[in-house]
């Protein structure tokens, strides 16, 4: 309806917005036919962590997103095997006190997306994380702020042990539409510049084209494309072929 419109409704322009996996495959379709923000989700969740963070927000945040969706993705990257341990062992009390476990938690800690990832440092799990390019990354490290400032790749950034994730999902105010699946190397999160179109605007004096009028003309003839140039050359008198 959204894309070709009815009887009564108009095409839309731009459809955005979350929803499952039909949704996503709906915007892929007609993309082209209408503008869309992103195909979003799964949902993705990374923690970067160090021995400073604590094991029981760290387990607590991960449940958080695969509670959404057996798909969903939680992963942790860590320096120290103690916190990887005890992130390990605070996940099974917590998942069994909770709600959608079977449904949704455990396959989407089970699943192949999930995973606890060890490094050497913090400089690898910097790498590793803008190289994932998660959709909601966590810094729970020491100097959080400085670790933020450094990722380049992430849909949205909490920072610090009292910035959860869920804090974003309904009160922070960052948008919950956010880049999945690696593409927030490329794209940002929903926001009021998805709705802005820029139009470029070409405006020239006789003057101005005279003085680059030469470098269009040898950029056309190097391409082979000569009526290009041409075009240029007839404002000015220029010999132009067939004439």
């Amino acid at each position: 309806m959204f894309a070709y419109g009815t009887e009564t409704c108009a095409p839309a322009n731009m459809v955005t917005g979350p929803g499952n996996i039909w949704v996503a495959a709906a915007k892929r379709y007609f993309t082209g036919r209408i503008g869309i923000d992103t195909e979003a989700g799964p949902t993705e969740i990374a923690v970067l962590a160090d021995d400073t963070a604590d094991p029981a927000h760290v387990a607590s945040d991960l449940i958080s997103q695969a509670e959404h969706d057996p798909l969903a993705a939680a992963v942790l990257v860590t320096d120290s095997v103690a916190l990887a341990d005890a992130v390990a062992k605070e996940l099974g009390p917590q998942v069994a006190a909770t709600k959608h476990v079977e449904d949704r938690i455990l396959p989407a800690l089970k699943g192949r997306q999930s995973a606890i990832v060890l490094v050497d440092g913090l400089e690898e799990g910097l790498r590793v994380v803008d190289a994932y390019g998660a959709e909601h990354l966590e810094i729970q490290t020491a100097d959080a702020d400085a670790v933020a400032e450094r990722v380049r790749n992430a849909g949205a950034i909490f920072v610090g042990p009292w910035a959860p994730v869920s804090l974003g999902d309904y009160c922070a105010g960052s948008n919950h539409v956010l880049p999945t699946g690696g593409c927030a190397c490329h794209s940002s999160g929903l926001s009021v510049q998805s709705f802005l179109r820029g139009i470029h605007i070409v405006d020239y004096t006789r003057e101005a084209l005279a003085d680059v009028a030469h470098h269009v003309v040898t950029l056309a003839e190097a391409e082979d494309l000569p009526a290009h140039g041409a075009a240029v050359k007839a404002r000015f008198g220029w010999k132009v072929p067939g004439q």
